[in-house]
């Protein structure tokens, strides 16, 4: 009969500590710590084929954490060993294994006891570790994480531009409400404060491209109007030097989102396209983040992933409203909020779904935050049937899921007893047993269909998936 052992990895910049235990969390193989060089991992390949060599009849079932990228090199070193060993590797959330190891009542936070933490998760929990599964999207995550932080740069000098311009070109601040056109740039780049460009001349504005000679005209007569507080000449070149920079992060940027789409020949990722609403760069972040769809069980594991969940709070006869639970990396979040503002506006079924939250009295920002569920759950839908996007296939679920909900049956928890008024309850609890009596009252059951009226306030706002 084959043993398994397992081996956990806890991973540090440059080096790594290693343990193997048994199936009984006993210890077999005493920590040892080995340096991420040529040397550490050959003798790595050494301990691992004379302890496979003590135990033939065994398997090795090893894991690290994902630890921002300092894990790569001892996956990639594992995974190559699996040819020649009798040896199992993966990747894990190092989130399940922080819970795990404070369910064992672990305080003390050491490299030795990490890794045996990861070892121990393996064990409690196998259903959750997926071996021996290929990265399809290293490539790929490096480019879109480039990409990303190329505009979060932008971001930050645009800023810093706009700071600047408040003091030197405040006029022309109206003009870059929603953003700062190409047009807005090369001008600054010319005339970066309101003194030079009151002096320059309307044929030399109007060269700049998408520059109307009324817009020239415009510009000119705000500036000799200005009320700019600074017009030396340092302010001026460090405006110039911005706008440079945030052209070139501009071109970097397009350059880099062509070779994206060029390079990135995924199915999963042209299937997300066809939801309008998700171009290139969103496809490849959302399944950077998803990775494989087999990994959730449900729409309702991969929101929680997300942590775009609806969660709410009931202890005795308290009960706290819905809210996002916001569990997890805010990253994907951001993704999933900007997919969903842009298909608010694009996608006219979304457009419907955040249109009919708004109506019922929801909050802008909480209308958002359904739509990005909804969005998310489409998404599953997509994947796990290998089928395009059909805002038909959502509407049908939406009016199964509201038949169902006017079926609602009686309460499955008090099967064995009716709610008693005269028992011993807080108020609270005996005002909502009394109310619950009085619409039984008033509303009685159907005696051919056993249906009733359902009242549950927050069951709109979240249908099924697709």
């Amino acid at each position: 009969m084959q043993q398994n052992f397992y081996l956990g990895i806890d991973v540090s910049k440059g080096y790594a500590d290693f343990i193997i235990l048994d199936e009984n969390k006993k210890v077999v193989e005493d920590n040892f710590q080995l340096d991420d060089t040529f040397d550490g991992h050959n003798k790595l390949y050494k301990i691992l084929s004379g302890f496979l060599a003590k135990y033939p009849a065994s398997n090795i079932l090893a894991a690290v954490e994902s630890t921002g990228g300092y894990e790569n090199n001892w996956l990639k070193f594992l995974s190559a060993c699996q040819s020649k060993l009798q040896l199992s590797v993966a990747r894990i959330n190092p989130f399940g294994v922080s819970y795990n190891s404070k369910a064992t009542l672990n305080r003390i936070i050491t490299d030795k006891q990490s890794a045996r933490n990861v070892a121990e998760y393996l064990i409690s929990h196998p259903e959750k570790v997926q071996y021996n599964n290929q990265d399809y999207y290293a490539s790929v995550r490096r480019q879109w994480t480039f990409i990303k932080m190329l505009t979060k740069q932008k971001v930050q000098l645009l800023n810093q531009l706009e700071s600047l311009l408040y003091i030197a070109n405040p006029e022309v601040l109206q003009y870059c409400s929603n953003k700062m056109n190409l047009w807005t740039l090369k001008l600054l780049r010319k005339y970066p404060t309101a003194k030079e460009l009151a002096k320059a001349r309307l044929s030399s504005v109007c060269k700049i491209p998408y520059i109307t000679e009324s817009l020239a005209n415009d510009l000119i007569n705000n500036a000799r109007k200005s009320v700019a507080s600074s017009d030396d000449k340092t302010t001026a070149e460090v405006i110039i030097a911005l706008v440079e920079q945030i052209l070139q992060l501009r071109k970097l940027i397009v350059l880099q989102t062509k070779q994206l789409q060029a390079s990135c020949n995924i199915a999963e990722v042209e299937l997300l396209k066809s939801f309008k609403g998700i171009g290139t760069y969103s496809a490849v972040g959302l399944m950077i983040e998803i990775l494989s769809v087999e990994r959730f069980s449900s729409s309702k594991k991969l929101a929680s992933f997300f942590g775009v969940h609806p969660v709410f709070k009931q202890s005795g006869d308290g009960l706290s409203g819905f809210k996002m639970s916001k569990r997890g990396r805010k990253q994907p979040r951001e993704l999933l909020f900007n997919i969903a503002r842009f298909a608010t506006v694009h996608n006219p079924y979304i457009k419907e779904i955040y249109a009919m939250h708004l109506q019922k009295g929801m909050p802008k920002m909480a209308a958002l935050g359904a739509v990005m569920y909804k969005i998310l759950r489409i998404v599953y839908g997509m994947l796990k049937h290998n089928r395009q996007y059909d805002p038909e296939v959502d509407r049908a679920n939406r009016a199964k899921h509201k038949d169902n909900i006017n079926r609602a049956k009686e309460d499955y928890t008090r099967r064995y007893q009716p709610m008693d008024i005269t028992a011993p309850v807080s108020r609270r609890q005996l005002k909502k047993r009394k109310q619950k009596e009085q619409s039984q009252i008033l509303k009685p059951l159907d005696a051919e269909s056993n249906e009733k009226i359902f009242t549950g306030s927050d069951s709109h706002c979240f249908p099924e998936e697709t």
